[in-house]
């Protein structure tokens, strides 16, 4: 079992020996760690801790990238020059085997320490040449004290981009993890310290690290303190807007998809300690007076001591238990699992009502407005013409000299006034893609309902630089969130052989 250290809290290195069997678990880095500054310096406070025989690993991460440390308490000597270097190798397909040119090896670039080199496996303890694309992917070296030892000693610390290792922190899908390895060289000390023994050549052995992907949510409700990553208080009419720069950009949305109401951890901590465990939860659907019991069934991952085991939830009639609030969940403090496809477009009004024990008395309660909307967008490319003629689907355009060219109609409409987004694009021969017209949301378009029959170009015509059979997709993206991102877009393309 993993255990997460505070730097007030010492535990001695026999008994994490005992505890630290099976897993290593990174914890949430609420700000990007800063690779320069010193491990002591507070960013690594409650990562998750490893130990090793050399030493220690601690582990954070966001959405984007592991930080990770080597707190390498063995080697005492201040220098890389003289044959010290590190080896670190990530499973990315998972599998625990070697997969060629999949899995990925990281160590020091020749003569430039310390500088990140990359490289992928061809076969057990064969590699690629190094990857010469950019990445943000960085290793620093420090030489000082730390946690677990006063006397100065090598410190690796890694900021590795997710995407690189396989692994995509999304919301609310299972917990992510990986397996890895990696060696440690050390000229003075003389030591070569490979975990687990020959990872290269054999990924059976490696470790399995679990990502967290549950950051702290701000300003939350005071019963239902949020809806995915999105504070109920950011919801105002059914339609949430949250800042530019939170985890969970959205303005004026609605709400569809598989909703996590997620309970106000001070206040479900609070009822769970006084007993106040049942809860009830009922929705008032559009034009409706009454309300009803909602109910549903979810699954969630707990932590017990070694892994994410899975967990299944339901109530009777809108009853549910609380579950400890103080029990390691996959999806923390979840209220109810909400899927509201099936449920009428419109403004529905969410009730959670804790009681008092087991009584009909009122603990607390929370009524939550949600605009539900799981209808996508309707798109149509209306004509496509060539001057006053329409052009036919699959035809051969041929156009006159400059300035002549296409011009078109299309039509994106949301009647509920929840579109974000228009793009209408000619894609043809290589892949390659030119924007015809484009269109964003933004909060002076209030509910945005699209528009019908719009004339694109808005001025002159649009002509290809060369002859070339097009495809002209038109998308348009719904202005819905499930709470952690924004969800349902449609499609329809229509293709025209055009000749310059």
């Amino acid at each position: 079992m993993s255990t997460i250290i505070k730097p007030s809290i010492k535990i001695r290195p026999e008994i994490l020996d005992i505890l630290q069997i099976l897993s290593f678990k990174s914890t949430w880095a609420n700000d990007p760690v800063n690779l320069s500054e010193p491990l002591t310096g507070g960013q690594w406070d409650d990562a998750g801790t490893y130990k090793f025989p050399k030493g220690y690993l601690l582990a954070k991460n966001d959405a984007n990238f592991l930080y990770l440390a080597m707190d390498v308490t063995a080697d005492t000597a201040n220098d890389i020059v003289n044959g010290d270097y590190f080896w670190l190798s990530f499973d990315n397909d998972r599998n625990k085997s070697i997969t060629s040119n999949k899995d990925i090896n990281y160590g020091l670039y020749p003569n430039q320490p310390p500088k990140l080199a990359r490289q992928y496996y061809l076969g057990p303890g064969t590699w690629t040449g190094i990857q010469n694309s950019p990445s943000p992917s960085e290793v620093k070296m420090e030489f000082g004290i730390s946690e677990w030892s006063n006397t100065p000693h090598k410190i690796w610390k890694f900021k590795i981009l997710l995407s690189e290792i396989g692994v995509n922190i999304s919301f609310p899908l299972l917990v992510p993890y990986t397996y890895f390895g990696f060696r440690l060289n050390s000229a003075n000390p003389s030591f070569t310290y490979d975990f687990p023994a020959g990872f290269f050549t054999n990924f059976a052995g490696l470790k399995k690290l679990t990502f967290a992907r549950k950051p702290a949510i701000p300003n939350v409700g005071p019963v239902i303190g949020s809806v995915g990553l999105i504070p109920t208080t950011k919801i105002v009419g059914g339609r949430a807007t949250t800042d530019p720069g939170y985890y969970v950009a959205v303005t004026n949305a609605a709400f569809g998809g598989t909703l996590n109401l997620i309970g106000n951890r001070t206040k479900m901590q609070s009822l769970y300690n006084a007993g106040n465990r049942k809860y009830n939860v009922s929705v008032r659907k559009p034009g409706a007076a009454a309300f009803t019991p909602l109910v549903a069934a979810w699954t969630n991952y707990y932590w017990n001591g070694t892994d994410y085991i899975l967990k299944s939830f339901s109530g009777v009639d809108g009853i549910y238990t609380l579950e400890n609030p103080a029990t390691d969940y996959s999806i923390d403090d979840l209220l109810i699992q909400f899927p509201t496809q099936g449920f009428d477009t419109g403004q529905h009004t969410i009730k959670v009502t804790f009681y008092v024990g087991n009584s009909a008395v009122v603990a607390d309660t929370q009524d939550l407005t949600l605009f539900i909307d799981n209808r996508l967008p309707i798109v149509n490319i209306d004509k496509i013409k060539h001057g006053s003629n329409e052009i036919s689907t699959c035809a051969i355009e041929q156009l006159n000299a400059v300035p002549d060219g296409l011009n078109f109609e299309i039509t994106a409409s949301d009647p509920e006034g929840n579109l974000l987004n228009v793009s209408f694009v000619a894609q043809g021969g290589d892949g390659s893609s030119t924007s015809v017209y484009s269109e964003n949301y933004d909060i002076s378009k209030g509910n945005w309902a699209g528009f019908s029959n719009k004339a694109v170009p808005a001025m002159g015509n649009w002509r290809p630089q060369k002859s070339c059979a097009f495809l002209f997709s038109l998308t348009a993206t719904a202005r819905t969130t499930n709470g952690y991102n924004y969800i349902g877009h449609t499609n329809i393309f229509k293709g025209v052989t055009v000749l310059v």
